[in-house]
């Protein structure tokens, strides 16, 4: 499948589709921008997340032993 397949199909569709096609194809570009980031970087969402908390990496460590 190309893009000149995909454009081909939508130019047969009537205008009021073709304007939920848009929005679909503007879904699912922020949706994979979001999850995916920039090529090459990972992302650390989660750091810092636990800060508040009063336990140390250890301590999860052995409750995660636990809990297998």
């Amino acid at each position: 499948m190309t893009s000149k397949d995909i454009e081909t199909k939508i130019e047969r569709l009537p205008d009021d589709i073709k304007r939920e096609v848009y929005d679909y194809i503007e879904f699912l570009a922020k949706k994979y921008r979001r999850s995916c980031g920039k090529p090459g970087k990972i992302q650390y969402q989660w750091q810092g997340s636990l800060s508040g908390l009063k336990t140390t990496a250890v301590d999860l460590q052995h409750k995660a032993g636990e809990w297998r």
